[in-house]
């Protein structure tokens, strides 16, 4: 089970910035063998969604409101980390940074750039593709919209 906090930059404490910095580069640019620069200057406007599992930061997102990043309320940087993905964690950290768009927000309509491989994920998380795909440091991403 997920213990599931949402945080602005200024209530991160200093070690959960380093674990959630630390399972970013884990993934997107160990694991993906992706080369991009992850620290964007966006976390401090972001609200951080962090999944605790044994007190250790295990899944992970930020999201923003209409305007941050995209015209819409967004949530990015969605990651489980790999020795924990059996357990559906994904589902769990996106619904839970679907209530804080809406909580925080007070938005329905969510826009996000995914990986095209995890389509059908957010497929079951009803959103839904919006445009053509395209090359994000060098990994094919679709637009989709939940609304």
């Amino acid at each position: 089970m997920l213990e599931i906090k949402v945080k602005t930059f200024q209530e991160l404490t200093t070690q959960e910035l380093y674990d959630l910095l630390q399972l970013r580069s884990e993934v997107f640019v160990v694991e993906q063998d992706c080369v991009y620069q992850d620290i964007d200057g966006k976390d401090q406007k972001a609200l951080h969604v962090i999944g605790f599992k044994n007190q250790k930061v295990i899944a992970y997102t930020r999201i923003f409101k209409p305007g941050d990043y995209f015209t819409h309320a967004s949530i990015g940087r969605v990651v489980v980390a790999e020795n924990e993905r059996e357990h559906k964690y994904g589902y769990d950290i996106m619904n839970a940074s679907i209530d804080a768009v809406k909580s925080h927000y007070n938005e329905t309509t969510i826009k996000i750039s995914a990986q095209t491989y995890l389509k059908h994920f957010y497929n079951n998380l009803n959103f839904f593709e919006v445009g053509e795909e395209y090359l994000e440091d060098g990994i094919p991403h679709i637009g989709m919209l939940r609304s």
